[in-house]
């Protein structure tokens, strides 16, 4: 899967996205230092075991380089940033119940303006399943020849 570019000095506005899920009673935030083990173990949970590494990672930072869904004091969905390497957005995911709602990309465009507001210009979106999706809503761009590009699994293949 490639990679993509995000121009993050062109970002589209995010306050109607933001609007949108609070709406639905959907709360998007960083979370608290308290939050770590439930947040790992829910990504454990729904996504398997390589991304919880990843997403604790976002704890190294003070804020934490991630944001959570919230709905009805339950984890909806998660996003990190500068987890994988800097400048990368992900991992991220939403909860099967709460897909095609809009919390994906709340959580993107929030990701993506934390990693403009501490001075990137471009983020890379590493490992794309969806470009299509990436595309329209941030208007991201394939980098050629960018695939498996950091993704080098062959550690993890030795020790299955």
């Amino acid at each position: 899967m490639p990679d993509m570019l995000v121009k993050l000095y062109g970002l589209p506005h995010r306050s109607a996205q933001m609007k949108k899920i609070e709406r639905l009673g959907i709360q998007v935030r960083r979370p608290n230092p308290w939050e770590k083990a439930a947040l790992l173990d829910w990504v454990r949970e729904h996504f398997g075991s390589t991304w919880p590494a990843e997403c604790e990672t976002a704890f190294a930072a003070n804020p934490p380089s991630c944001f959570i869904a919230v709905q009805n004091d339950s984890l909806i969905g998660f996003a990190c940033h500068d987890c994988t390497r800097r400048n990368f957005f992900g991992p991220t995911g939403v909860a099967e119940k709460a897909r095609g709602k809009g919390v994906g990309l709340a959580m993107l465009l929030s990701c993506l303006y934390a990693m403009r507001d501490d001075g990137y210009a471009y983020a890379i979106i590493g490992g794309v399943g969806p470009a299509e999706y990436y595309s329209k809503t941030v208007d991201a761009t394939l980098i050629e020849g960018s695939s498996p590009g950091i993704y080098d699994f062959g550690l993890l293949r030795k020790e299955r």
